[in-house]
């Protein structure tokens, strides 16, 4: 369900969630079958190694440049990993079933901006939070037909499958355009007649806009949400070394300079009171 800020000025400029796809069926980045690394028995993949999960087509946040990836879900993973004595190793898969790969050990875990709901809580288990962001509405530049939330009712919207957005646009309408990239949605929408309007996060949105898509930001962020590590519920050793060490880099700054670089702020660095999550 989507639930709108109850304090007025709050602006929050991270992407959420749980929100881009892949384009195959395949993980992509490489595999192994040991278990243990640094000293622990973390049931990893691949012993020494921390294999971490994303689609790849969420900019800012996870991306492929010059055949490598990046992105702050990836710097933020890589921290991570370092700071548990073990190698990172980022690879893509699709959002679609991103959560089966995990669960059927192709991967140690999620890093790639998904939100904490209670659905996805049946199926894996959390880290703390390591960004918060907000879920907006976005227009072609000049529409002044849709303003608000109110004003989505029957539009045509567009969306990543699977994903909080497609939650939320079914609130509004039966008309749903799915897309795999949240990137192509916004793309499509400054073309006439396709969109009426686009439901992702703000700095996705606002990347777009910096690169010169004809596109505006309408309304009130319609909820925030909490990007965390995903896990199998059965890995808890691990699961509290990636809080362990979410921690640490955060308390020595390591955070807030990734943030800092992608973003100009910190992105846990958000005012909460009177702010309803969804979950």
């Amino acid at each position: 369900m989507n639930r709108k800020f109850t304090t007025a000025g709050v602006i929050l400029t991270a992407g959420m969630l749980l929100a881009a796809c892949g384009s195959d069926d395949s993980t992509t980045g490489s595999e192994g079958s040991s278990e243990g690394a640094a000293g622990s028995d973390l049931n990893l993949l691949e012993e020494g190694k921390f294999t971490t999960a994303s689609s790849g087509l969420y900019k800012p946040f996870n991306y492929e440049e010059g055949g490598n990836l990046t992105g702050f879900d990836i710097e933020i993973g890589n921290a991570i990993a370092e700071e548990m004595g073990l190698e990172p190793n980022p690879v893509t898969t699709p959002w679609e079933t991103i959560i089966q790969g995990l669960t059927t050990n192709r991967f140690d875990a999620i890093l790639g901006s998904m939100a904490i709901t209670e659905e996805r809580e049946e199926q894996v288990a959390f880290s703390d939070p390591y960004y918060y962001s907000g879920g907006v509405i976005f227009v072609r530049e000049g529409n002044t037909e849709i303003q608000s939330e109110e004003d989505l009712e029957g539009a045509t919207i567009g969306v990543v499958g699977q994903s909080t957005y497609d939650t939320a646009a079914q609130k509004y309408t039966d008309d749903i355009q799915y897309y795999n990239s949240d990137v192509v949605a916004l793309q499509d929408l400054t073309v006439e007649g396709r969109l009426d309007a686009v439901i992702t996060a703000d700095v996705v949105g606002f990347e777009a806009q910096n690169a010169g898509l004809e596109i505006e930001m309408v309304g009130d962020p319609l909820w925030i949400e909490q990007a965390a590590v995903a896990v199998r519920p059965e890995d808890e050793e691990l699961l509290a070394a990636i809080n362990e060490a979410l921690a640490a880099i955060i308390e020595d700054g390591t955070y807030t300079e990734i943030s800092e670089k992608w973003f100009g702020r910190d992105l846990l660095d958000v005012d909460l009171e009177g702010i309803e999550i969804l979950n």
